[in-house]
């Protein structure tokens, strides 16, 4: 998917803009969703791609929403993040290459990993528990 920087802006608010488009983060414990705990489908507020499940959320004690897997691997990338003196791994939304926030080696079963999300980069479709 691809758009304009004048498009993005028209879409997004200042804050998504600010991460989705130009990789930055909102601070920890601000989010609508970081002790968000509704049922329901997170998908990504720059072009509406499911990526993760309610189900599959963690409390991490981070202050960000975090998951242990995408809804479906094929919607959220990996790219290597060496920004701030630091080498993470960032997850973005393979459908508009949109930054979401960054993946980790330390979090629960069954995979292990912890997908920590910027919530502004989420919007949640509530579903029936």
């Amino acid at each position: 998917m691809e758009r304009t920087d004048e498009e993005w802006r028209a879409i997004l608010t200042p804050e998504q803009y600010a991460v989705l488009r130009e990789q930055g983060t909102e601070p920890p414990f601000t989010g609508a969703y970081w002790d968000d705990h509704a049922p329901g489908v997170y998908h990504c507020a720059g072009c509406g791609t499911p990526l993760f499940a309610a189900d599959d959320k963690f409390d991490s004690g981070t202050g960000w929403p975090s998951f242990t897997r995408p809804v479906e691997d094929e919607n959220v990338g990996a790219r290597e993040d060496s920004s701030h003196g630091m080498r993470r791994i960032e997850a973005v939304c393979k459908s508009c290459g949109g930054h979401l926030g960054h993946v980790f080696p330390d979090g629960p079963g069954p995979s292990g990993l912890r997908y920590c999300i910027n919530s502004c980069s989420l919007t949640r479709e509530e579903v029936e528990a």
